[in-house]
């Protein structure tokens, strides 16, 4: 399933891009905002940036601004987020309220940036921006649509009593129009004069939604048990590949390599891990699942994880879980359509893991091999493998057909 997100940079006085923008796109040849549900837009633009293209990649480790509406910014979404990968930009709809700069101060707390987008000062809240302005550290102004007055008020008041603040021009669309900012003490630009937005192209994994409602009725139980979310995570390839890419990319970076799914859960914690299922049950029923040879790519993945966990348990191996994640992850680079170096480098994987899924020697690799080689009908490669893993070419067979007695009442 191909996603789209739009990324226009915004530049400093050395036309330098000091950070991006990321804006909702669902197409390659659009560069307008299409008519979606503005929550469910933000969402969808969190959702491809920290699942499936990574902040990382999006952005080169700049932040990156992006808008809320006034219910995401009161939501606990935010609360998943890193403060130092987002600027959150307050749309100019949302009306300025104590809940509002509550909120705002309550965020600013915690390390984030703000920024108000298309900033015009209204004189019902000229009194109430006193309030407001300390926790705010960035000024959107209009170019293309503010009058010089509607811009010397916001200028004036900034220099005279928030100097923290720093102006931003948008739709920048002249030279004259860049001098002229620069003039009035602007120090961040962005338009089309620097760079129309580009649409950043990605591959997201679909997921079985049935199984985000199975794992939910999990979470809710008065006691929930790790073991069964784990199981149930480990059911389908792009909830995995999800969690593993949301340890990465959150505030909740993983400073060891996690070995297992279990191991994820409890390093990003339940009530966390909740919070994200709501976020991507919710977004995920919008969207089409595909079929065909995407389907039976996931099947193979999930029959693979589990060969090789029954292998290394016939071998008596201690972290079964780990091989579990070698055949998971195997063919995600088919799965993505990214070459499989990007996607590895995104996911917290032990070194071990990752080197096998890339091909390279390791412990792991023949029980990977011999999955493979099952799959092929390569007997040949099977007897091969199997004496030199000392198991039972029998055994073998046995637990090929319970990989996919396993993976077939998945699917």
């Amino acid at each position: 399933m191909e996603i789209f997100i739009g990324r226009q940079p915004i530049f400093n006085t050395k036309e330098q891009v000091y950070s991006y923008e990321l804006l909702y796109r669902n197409g390659i040849e659009s560069n307008q905002f299409p008519e979606i549900d503005s929550d469910l837009a933000t969402v969808d633009v969190i959702v491809n940036s920290y699942f499936s293209i990574g902040f990382e990649e999006l952005t080169n480790g700049k932040p990156c601004f992006i808008n809320f509406t006034e219910n995401l910014l009161m939501s606990d979404i935010i609360d998943q987020l890193n403060p130092t990968q987002v600027v959150i930009e307050i749309l100019e709809d949302i009306p300025i309220t104590e809940a509002l700069i509550r909120r705002v101060k309550e965020l600013k707390v915690k390390g984030f940036r703000f920024a108000l987008d298309d900033f015009i000062m209204q004189d019902d809240y000229y009194h109430i921006y006193d309030d407001l302005f300390p926790y705010i550290d960035i000024i959107k102004v209009d170019f293309f649509i503010s009058t010089d007055e509607e811009r010397k008020k916001i200028e004036d008041r900034v220099k005279h009593s928030f100097p923290h603040i720093i102006l931003l021009a948008e739709k920048v669309e002249t030279r004259e129009q860049y001098q002229e900012a620069i003039q009035k003490g602007y120090t961040l630009f962005q338009g089309y004069f620097f760079m129309k937005p580009q649409i950043i192209r990605g591959s997201d994994i679909s997921s079985n939604l049935l199984q985000y409602y199975r794992v939910i009725a999990l979470l809710r139980a008065e006691e929930p048990d790790i073991d069964h979310i784990a199981e149930g995570i480990e059911h389908d390839v792009a909830l995995s590949y999800k969690l593993m890419q949301l340890i990465n990319s959150s505030s909740k970076r993983s400073k060891s390599k996690i070995r297992s799914i279990k191991q994820a859960i409890l390093h990003l914690g339940l009530e966390d891990l909740k919070r994200w299922i709501y976020i991507l049950t919710y977004r995920e029923s919008q969207k089409c699942k595909p079929a065909g040879t995407f389907n039976e790519l996931v099947k193979i993945s999930l029959s693979r994880a589990k060969m090789c966990e029954l292998l290394a348990k016939y071998n008596r191996k201690r972290n079964t879980s780990e091989y579990f994640l070698v055949g998971m992850f195997s063919l995600i680079d088919a799965l993505l359509q990214r070459p499989i170096n990007s996607i590895l480098i995104q996911l917290p994987l032990s070194e071990e893991v990752a080197e096998t899924i890339l091909g390279n020697e390791t412990i792991m690799q023949p029980y990977l091999q011999l999955a493979i080689a099952l799959e092929r009908m390569d007997f040949e490669k099977v007897n091969d493998i199997a004496h030199e893993l000392q198991i039972n070419i029998d055994d073998v067979f046995e637990i090929f057909k319970a990989a996919n007695k396993w993976s077939d009442g998945i699917s």
